[in-house]
């Protein structure tokens, strides 16, 4: 675990590209330069620049075209109240607004059988607990119950769930996000949500379970986010065919 702020180098590349993109350096409608011309210009790799395109290709950022190239796609603005499925860039950084964020529970305890197939632990094996209330504009967006492996975050604090926990695993960690399994779901609201996000007892709310992984494969994180009716999320997904 790094002691300093340590970004990925891919994740360098895709803020690269996306302010070139965003000051018209590279203009929509535009083919930007090939995988190998921005290695060279760059110092990295063409496999991180790939990765890069990858991530901006989910985000919509750009198109690729099979023999053409990589096209810079038409500015969409995005609805605040919908997200990309395949984002781990942080809410705040997702909606494009400020996020508060209202930290509920803090704990540390021995996990569940869901918790621990989902972690690959064992039962004796401690995990954070984390519920926090998610506020746009003051009013309730989502709330997050969280299970972390305390094991690769022994220095965790409450502070860091007053912000971006990503950010947080991104730079000061120096950890890497390779993926996660989520399903997405419509749920009765239970007394949390009726007291947190003011849900109505007839109203549904819609529930995105996740394990999230880092890029060696191991399973760091199970949350279940929920977000009442009255708010009308939308998940995008783009299906990026390889």
């Amino acid at each position: 675990m790094g002691d300093g702020k340590v970004e990925p180098k891919y994740m360098h590349i895709v803020n690269v590209i996306k302010k070139r993109i965003t000051d018209g350096v590279y203009p929509t409608g535009s083919v930007i330069p090939k995988q190998e011309e921005l290695a060279a210009e760059l110092g990295v790799s063409r496999m991180t620049v790939k990765k890069a395109l990858d991530i901006l290709t989910v985000d919509g950022y750009v198109l690729p075209k099979r023999g053409v190239g990589t096209f810079v796609r038409p500015k969409v603005v995005r609805q605040r109240n919908s997200l990309p499925l395949s984002s781990y860039g942080g809410l705040s950084n997702d909606l494009g607004v400020p996020v508060e964020s209202k930290v509920i529970l803090f704990d540390i305890g021995f996990p569940t059988a869901e918790v621990q197939e989902a972690l690959e632990i064992e039962e004796n094996q401690p995990v954070y607990e984390i519920r926090r209330l998610r506020l746009v504009d003051g009013q309730p967006y989502g709330l997050e119950h969280t299970f972390l492996n305390a094991a690769i975050f022994p220095q965790l604090k409450p502070e860091v769930f007053k912000g971006s926990f990503y950010r947080y695993l991104h730079e000061t960690c120096g950890l890497t996000i390779g993926g996660a399994n989520r399903s997405i779901s419509a749920e009765k609201p239970d007394q949390y949500n009726e007291q947190y996000l003011h849900s109505k007892s007839d109203e549904p709310i819609l529930q995105v379970k996740q394990t999230v992984y880092l890029d060696d494969g191991q399973p760091f994180e199970m949350s279940i986010d929920q977000h009442p009716y009255s708010a009308h999320h939308t998940y995008t997904f783009i299906d990026v065919k390889r």
